[in-house]
């Protein structure tokens, strides 16, 4: 049976306030309703939608720890970081992501995604990438949804070295991969020169 419409508000808060990057399409498959059925309690409840749900965690969240970059500067929105070990992104495929003739990702978008997101992991103010091994594994295409995770797998700092791997998923299937070799000031561990 399915819930009053107060009950539905109710569990719907708690759903979100759990797991802020819920889509609403999830949300209207576990209550049962129409996707706008579930956009108009939001509405109702002031609640905003995914996207920015996704910025406002980001920038409450790691605006402060993100060191090499500004946090709008990444390229999808970071929702989990710990400087030097790991961190993880979200981008969602949209029109201005693709190619108008046949829907597919432009490549320069995924690279983008998972580049920031290996500078965004250094822990020092500077973090250039002095070159990178990639590999597209298939094609991304508009509506997806890619979840790209960093993770730091060498740190030098004498040398002021870190490799970074970065591999993305769409719904759980590999679909880029990259080492990301980057140049960091060679303190390193966010020390001050």
């Amino acid at each position: 049976m399915r819930p009053n419409k107060r009950d539905r508000q109710r569990l719907l808060k708690e759903t979100i306030n759990e797991n802020p990057f819920i889509t609403d399409e999830e949300l209207a498959e576990k209550f049962s309703v129409s996707i706008q059925t579930i956009r108009l309690d939001r509405l109702e409840l002031n609640i905003p939608e995914l996207r920015e749900r996704i910025k406002n965690v980001a920038q409450k969240n790691f605006s402060e720890e993100v060191r090499s970059l500004p946090i709008e500067e990444i390229i999808g929105e970071i929702i989990d970081i710990e400087l030097d070990e790991q961190a993880i992104s979200i981008l969602d495929i949209k029109k201005e992501h693709v190619f108008k003739r046949n829907g597919i990702a432009r490549g320069h978008h995924l690279f983008a995604q998972a580049n920031s997101l290996a500078v965004a992991v250094i822990n020092d103010e500077l973090a250039l990438t002095t070159k990178s091994h990639i590999r597209f594994i298939r094609q991304v295409k508009l509506g997806e949804r890619v979840i790209a995770k960093a993770k730091v797998l060498e740190k030098e700092t004498k040398k002021g070295r870190t490799v970074v791997e970065v591999q993305s998923f769409v719904n759980q299937e590999l679909v880029f991969q990259g080492e990301f070799y980057m140049y960091r000031s060679k303190t390193g561990e966010g020390e001050q020169k």
